[in-house]
């Protein structure tokens, strides 16, 4: 793998990160596909909306179907059917959103599954071990994020594990082959919750791991946005600016932007396609509930300066009354059009940047996106 750094707008990039299955043109935004697919959503139209990658998920693919089934078969990619680039996470958000049903150890963490109950135990040896079977083009070290609030000496705690774990991460990573026919790079995590101190010790010890790229961790999980922003740039400020910088779970179109000009390049999150499911629509003046007995005779588009399919092909009123009746359709249509928008706003901003005017369009473009 490697990254590109095509320009910068004061903190802002555009890049281009180069992978076996393909390039990824940054600032990207990655559907969440958690379980192998993205919710409500075909292969076929992620391609059609331009999405450049997918994230997978090595908690839920390892319970099911199972990694070694998916081994057998090809690999994820073929599994899936999904030739562009798959980044998966190591499991360890699940650790934090599943914290009753698991044991933290300096050796791992042992969990009961959230389907049957059944005991596992993940290494950062084995998370890496997992995710070669799986195949996918970018991995992530075995982590702890830490809820919010947190006590500093928890927080501390927490990230000095993480820090041990990424080093074990990455030497099993360097004694291990990948098994398909494609290379595979390894992201750190940098953790410490709101505490700059903790942040600023973590991004500088996993910069001396070198690891192919980095990622933000532990945020987004109830701290203000403010506060979010702060923990954001004092990372970006450290990590290299020759290697990748990816926000984990973020966020709102305000969230992504902010964090773009921040210097991030890399988001995912699953709040486009939960939205769509809940009839939660974004568009270029704001966000609408689709529901809403407004819509019952409005033959417009969800958004009209937006070119996806559902834009191109359906009124208001007819995604209104899908919804109202409980049609599954509602769901795909929504999605489709979510995160079409989704992509839509990293592209721009990826133009804005390029152009070095990247401040005065976020501006602008927030005084109409953040409007309900």
């Amino acid at each position: 793998m490697r990254f590109n750094l095509i320009n910068t707008d004061d903190k802002a990039r555009s890049g281009v990160l180069e992978t076996d299955h393909g390039f990824l043109e940054t600032p990207v935004f990655m559907p969440v596909g958690t379980q192998g697919s993205v919710k409500a959503i075909e292969q076929r139209e992620l391609e059609e909306i331009g999405a450049q990658i997918i994230l997978g998920n090595t908690y839920h693919l390892y319970l099911r179907p199972g990694v070694e089934i998916i081994n057998k078969l090809g690999g994820l990619h073929k599994f899936i059917s999904w030739k562009k680039p798959i980044l998966t996470d190591s499991g360890g958000y699940q650790v934090f959103s599943l914290s009753d049903l698991n044991k933290i150890s300096d050796e791992g963490v042992q969990f009961r599954s959230h389907l049957d109950g059944s005991l596992h135990f993940f290494t950062p040896e084995s998370v890496i071990d997992t995710q070669r079977m799986l195949g996918s083009d970018i991995m992530m070290v075995l982590d702890e994020c830490t809820p919010y609030p947190v006590s500093f000496d928890y927080a501390k705690q927490s990230q000095e594990l993480t820090t041990r774990w990424a080093k074990r991460c990455k030497e099993k990573f360097y004694s291990s082959n990948h098994l398909y026919n494609h290379t595979q790079a390894l992201f750190g995590i940098v953790q410490g919750s709101i505490f700059t101190e903790l942040r600023q010790k973590s991004a500088e010890e996993l910069i001396d791991l070198d690891f192919d790229g980095y990622a933000i961790g532990g945020l987004s999980v109830g701290e203000p946005a403010d506060m979010m922003y702060e923990m954001t740039s004092v990372c970006t400020d450290i990590l290299p600016k020759d290697k990748p910088r990816y926000l984990m779970g973020v966020g709102t179109p305000e969230n992504i932007l902010e964090s773009i000009e921040r210097g991030v390049d890399m988001f995912d999150c699953v709040m486009p396609t939960r939205n769509g499911r809940n009839a939660m629509l974004f568009t270029q003046a704001g966000s609408i509930s689709i529901k809403n007995a407004v819509y019952k005779m409005d033959e417009n588009p969800v958004d009209v300066k937006c070119d996806c399919y559902t834009c191109r092909n359906f009124s208001r009123a007819y995604l209104r009354h899908l919804f109202q009746v409980k049609e599954i359709l509602a769901l795909q249509l929504a999605t489709i059009h979510n995160l079409y928008f989704y992509q839509w706003l990293v592209k721009e901003a990826r133009k804005a940047i390029n152009e070095n005017r990247f401040k005065q369009w976020k501006t602008e473009t927030l005084e109409f996106v953040k409007k309900k």
